[in-house]
């Protein structure tokens, strides 16, 4: 990764990480799970509510955990709102190929611009450690959507 892109990755990761978008509860949730990285301490909690057509109108989460976790978080929940849970499905295949290089990229088509903003989580790939923190939120984000109160990434 060039240095130039690699300095704007962190600068992102850093201002969500200290500006997290969403850090709050909604009471009236539709669904929500709590997710956690026992090798690291990360904690989440998700939030959603879903619209018509099981279509998110809004996402959050509470939590504590490093700077990685806390930026994916955010990162997350601003861009699931909107989407179908197909799409939300094809946005954390993506970020899962994107974080670790294993398995098939899905079809980007349609969420191209989500992914695109996904990419600078990409550079956890060198730190294979900290996968787990840049998929905590997603992995809790789906526990939430299948009915699953909690998630370990062990």
């Amino acid at each position: 990764m060039q240095d130039d892109l690699r300095d704007l990755y962190q600068e992102v990761i850093l201002d969500h990480g200290r500006r997290p978008r969403n850090l709050r509860a909604i009471a009236d949730a539709s669904a929500s799970a709590q997710g956690h990285n026992p090798l690291c301490g990360d904690q989440i909690k998700v939030y959603l509510t879903l619209g018509p057509g099981d279509v998110v109108e809004d996402a959050s989460f509470e939590g504590k955990g490093c700077a990685i976790s806390v930026a994916s978080a955010s990162l997350m929940t601003e861009l699931v709102r909107g989407r179908t849970l197909a799409d939300i499905e094809r946005l954390f295949g993506g970020l899962h190929h994107r974080c670790t290089g294993q398995g098939e990229a899905p079809s980007e088509a349609g969420i191209e611009d989500a992914m695109e903003k996904l990419d600078v989580l990409s550079g956890v790939r060198e730190f294979p450690v900290r996968v787990k923190c840049a998929t905590l939120a997603w992995h809790t984000l789906q526990a939430a959507l299948a009915g699953r109160a909690k998630v370990s990434t062990e």
